[in-house]
């Protein structure tokens, strides 16, 4: 049985890494061919904050209320571990009577749900500006002893100065952050409120790692886009900001010339696993890819580069030279003309074999049959989108609670 062990200082590395865990469970969405540290630079810039198994925007709300409420108790912390995953738990039954339980986390696992809320929005919780701890979510728990302390030697003022140990006795939460529902948890579903929706939305717009990004942009503009698949199709774009469009029209080209190297991965895999139905399909996407580029051919032409770089680095500057060197190579095969024949390329198929084999060794599918038998006939062949579609759902939670009768 094998297991990963965290820093507690990393825990932006340490959510993308369980998301990358989680991801492996998903179809369409594995990273098969370790493009995820430039998809999550675009990412992190347009929808900070984000997740890809995320659900819906009240959890926000719901797991800075849950452990308020531990808080209140003054929950030690050797205890508030287990008393949070108990409330988590009982917050699944609750939520699944509600009117509203779409994206109900948990809904079939119960007691035994391996991510639970807080560990997913976590991070999300820090960005948007709802969590005023500055750690990781065990470093929290470990430091809750200490903040009862001295919240109890200020009495209970909490913006004071402890005099003997030179710290500041402050609130782990946004001081602004609406009270919990009289009657949570007891009742609770995952519609936002009017008040809610409001102050969710004033958190994103007013989050200093929000500045700038798409997500605030749109919370802004009141519109999610929510009848488009890929955020550059959004009906505003023509409207954003010079530093947004640059940044959407680099993700764009990315997305759309490296959604030929995964198809092409799976039609290696199909061919050699001498699949008739798997072959046809992928060929068959393989054309329509060609096709696009072909249909912004002149975009391509004008694409730099260099800058394009540049903004991946600005969001992740630990980009390996492996990544960048096979996606320069990528494109400039997919770029030269020759897009749809591509699946009959040998530097085409070499470059995904080389690329899968460095990346898993000996579990690498391409001519390994043992582990070709763990496809599923669909692996990572999914256009990228940067978390488009959970943001798109957590826009409109946003939106339609703000269009709410009540308060």
């Amino acid at each position: 049985m094998s297991s990963f062990t965290w820093l507690d200082y990393s825990e932006h590395e340490r959510r993308k890494m369980l998301d990358v865990v989680d991801q492996f469970r998903e179809r369409d969405t594995r990273d098969e061919l370790g493009l995820g540290s430039i998809r999550d630079s675009f990412a992190d810039q347009l929808f900070p904050g984000t997740s890809t198994i995320m659900t819906r925007a009240r959890y926000f709300l719901l797991v800075a209320w849950t452990y308020q409420r531990l808080e209140s108790k003054q929950v030690s912390s050797a205890q508030i571990a287990s008393r949070a995953r108990r409330a988590e738990t009982e917050l699944i039954d609750v939520i699944e009577e509600s009117d509203d339980h779409d994206g109900n986390i948990g809904r079939f696992a119960k007691t035994t749900l391996k991510r639970l809320p807080s560990s997913v929005y976590w991070q999300g919780l820090g960005v948007w500006g709802i969590r005023a701890f500055a750690g990781s979510q065990s470093q929290y728990h470990r430091s809750l002893d200490r903040h009862y302390l001295l919240a109890s030697r200020h009495g209970r003022r909490t913006q004071e100065r402890d005099e003997e140990h030179d710290d500041l006795a402050s609130s782990n939460w946004h001081a602004g952050l609406l009270p919990a529902p009289a009657d949570f948890p007891d009742r609770c579903s995952l519609s936002l409120s009017r008040a809610e929706a409001e102050y969710v939305a004033e958190r994103i717009r007013l989050s200093p790692l929000c500045a700038g990004s798409l997500l605030a942009e749109l919370v802004a503009r009141g519109r999610s886009g929510d009848t488009v698949e890929f955020a550059w199709e959004h009906p505003d774009v023509g409207e954003l900001p010079a530093k947004l469009r640059e940044l959407l029209l680099h993700a764009r080209n990315f997305s759309e010339v490296m959604h030929g190297a995964a198809l092409l991965y799976n039609l290696i895999l199909a061919e050699q696993a001498k699949w008739k139905d798997g072959i046809a399909t992928y060929r068959e996407a393989l054309a329509t890819w060609a096709k696009t580029l072909v249909t912004r051919a002149r975009v391509f032409s004008e694409w730099n580069r260099q800058r394009f770089w540049e903004i991946v680095r600005i969001g992740n500057p630990r980009i390996s030279a492996g990544s960048q060197a096979f996606v320069t190579a990528w494109i400039d095969l997919a770029l030269a003309g020759d897009a749809a024949r591509i699946h009959r390329s040998q530097p085409a198929w070499t470059l995904i074999r080389d690329r899968e084999k460095r990346l898993k060794r000996s579990l690498a599918r391409i001519d390994n049959p043992r582990a070709q038998e763990l496809w599923n006939g669909d692996s990572g062949s999914g256009q990228l989108e940067f978390r488009w579609r959970i943001s798109q759902r957590l826009l409109t939670d946003i939106f339609d609670g703000m269009e709410a009768k009540d308060a």
